[in-house]
């Protein structure tokens, strides 16, 4: 099984990743996340001084693609999550099962203020984030099949893993 968690940022795409692992603890799970395949820095277009992770031009999508197929032929389970996981049709077209954890703007501004990972963010650039999400980062009006997560509360797995095991 292939599964997708897209979102946006601070959503809580990796922490609900995790969960799904520890329940499928008993299988042979792999968790890809999009950002390790982002391109080098020389490689990706600035937006004023900052350099835009923001924009499918920053994503390797070719390799972030083949991983998951060579993942997919030694894991039982595959996870890919992203802000743009929706955003490549043929890395879509891998997915067996869909999720999106939905967030608000406040909810994002609140939580981008407090994440500090990669240093304290400008205002401007944390609207040009979530600016980017919308344009990037939301499911496309042609999946249907995609189980949406309230990213503002606790996760609740047992829908989840219903919805995965369907």
């Amino acid at each position: 099984m292939i599964i997708a968690i897209g979102g946006s940022s601070t959503a809580g795409k990796s922490t609900l990743a995790a969960k799904i692992g520890e329940v499928y603890d008993h299988k042979r799970v792999k968790i890809l996340c999009q950002d390790s395949y982002v391109k080098p820095e020389q490689e990706i277009p600035l937006i004023r001084d900052h350099i835009d992770w923001e924009v499918p031009a920053s994503i390797d999508f070719n390799k972030f693609y083949n991983a998951i197929v060579l993942a997919s032929e030694k894991y039982d389970i595959v996870i890919a999550e992203g802000l743009m996981i929706y955003y490549h049709r043929q890395t879509v077209d891998l997915f067996n099962k869909r999720l999106f954890v939905d967030l608000d703007k406040d909810t994002f501004l609140k939580r981008k203020s407090r994440d500090l990972r990669w240093g304290k963010e400008p205002r401007w650039y944390m609207e040009h984030i979530w600016e980017s999400y919308l344009k990037y980062g939301v499911v496309p009006e042609m999946l249907s099949d995609v189980f949406h997560v309230d990213g503002r509360r606790s996760i609740d797995i047992y829908p989840i893993i219903k919805f995965l095991e369907n």
